[in-house]
């Protein structure tokens, strides 16, 4: 058995879902498939697929499997690369997670150019608000915002998320102006709650640092769900600058306490720890940063 040529059925498999589908894609019989996989199983000495029911499901252990045989496949098509023209080749799949809100509006619209520039690169993007596990969902990079928390992923800084305090024109018809961030206190303020100390806001003005502890009636892990309630004049929030960008232009928001500037997020490139960071990911790191730097909402690096 060729064990190569068996991992590659493999992974087929698992990504097409169907036996069937893989033997008609590479003009085997389905039965040849089926050995196959039957053979890898046996030299391995345990079950990739559970095949109790209709749809194929991998075990724990084919998970694992099918993330070696990413990487595997993936350094080998790179080796031969590099040995016929020098440089290691930015192909294949690409497998990025990043927060609803900032992979909708930051990430997605720039995938066009920069598979123009790779178009061998095949992405999968991968969209939760929650801080999904890199190694078990097999992520080659994910794009976070904030103070990072788990020191051991391998991190690039790529850029700096501008915040500004916004509200609508109803919230502040019917609840006034804050004049400085110490009257944020007497204000509904709602709290992305993803962030660490997310209900202490930040801001400098003068050259001097001042902080405030808000309080309000909602608090959410999404983005866009806070840009909603802001726009329905719920409340105040301190938000990317990113998130309100055609709001503010068409006059649905207001940007408040001009002259005290919120801090500014960080922005980071993360990968798993055993990965090696491939060509595709430098790639991609490389352009997210070159475009953060000529968008007026985020801050170059």
């Amino acid at each position: 058995m060729d064990t190569l040529e068996a991992m590659a059925i493999f992974m087929r498999v698992v990504e097409r879902g169907s036996f069937s589908a893989v033997a008609r894609e590479i003009g085997l019989s389905q039965p040849t498939i089926s050995k196959q996989i039957g053979a890898l199983e046996t030299r391995l000495g345990g079950r990739l697929f559970a095949r109790s029911t209709r749809n194929l499901c991998l075990t724990d252990e084919g998970q694992r499997y099918y993330e070696h045989c990413r990487l595997i496949l993936a350094a080998v098509d790179n080796a031969e690369h590099s040995f016929q023209t020098g440089q290691e080749r930015v192909a294949g799949a690409l497998r990025i997670a990043s927060s609803g809100s900032f992979g909708r509006i930051q990430i997605a619209p720039r995938l066009h150019g920069f598979l123009q520039q790779h178009p061998d690169v095949t992405i999968d993007l991968q969209l939760s608000d929650k801080n999904v596990d890199l190694v078990s969902e097999g992520i080659d990079v994910a794009v976070r915002i904030g103070e990072l928390k788990d020191s051991s992923l391998v991190a690039r800084q790529i850029g700096l998320t501008r915040r500004r305090v916004f509200a609508s024109p109803t919230y502040l018809e019917q609840h006034g102006w804050p004049a400085t961030p110490d009257d944020l206190r007497f204000h509904n303020c709602l709290v992305f709650n993803q962030l660490e100390h997310f209900d202490n806001w930040s801001f400098e003005h003068g050259g001097q640092w001042s902080s405030v502890q808000v309080k309000g009636n909602v608090r959410s892990n999404n983005s866009e769900s806070i840009r909603q309630m802001v726009l329905s004049g719920l409340g105040i929030s301190l938000s990317p600058s990113w998130l309100f960008r055609e709001d503010l232009q068409a006059g649905r928001v207001l940007a408040l306490l001009d002259g005290h500037t919120p801090s500014s997020l960080p922005i980071h490139a993360v990968s798993p720890p055993d990965r090696r960071q491939s060509a595709r990911v430098r790639a991609f790191t490389d352009y997210l940063r070159d475009a953060f730097a000529v968008d007026g909402d985020v801050k170059p690096m």
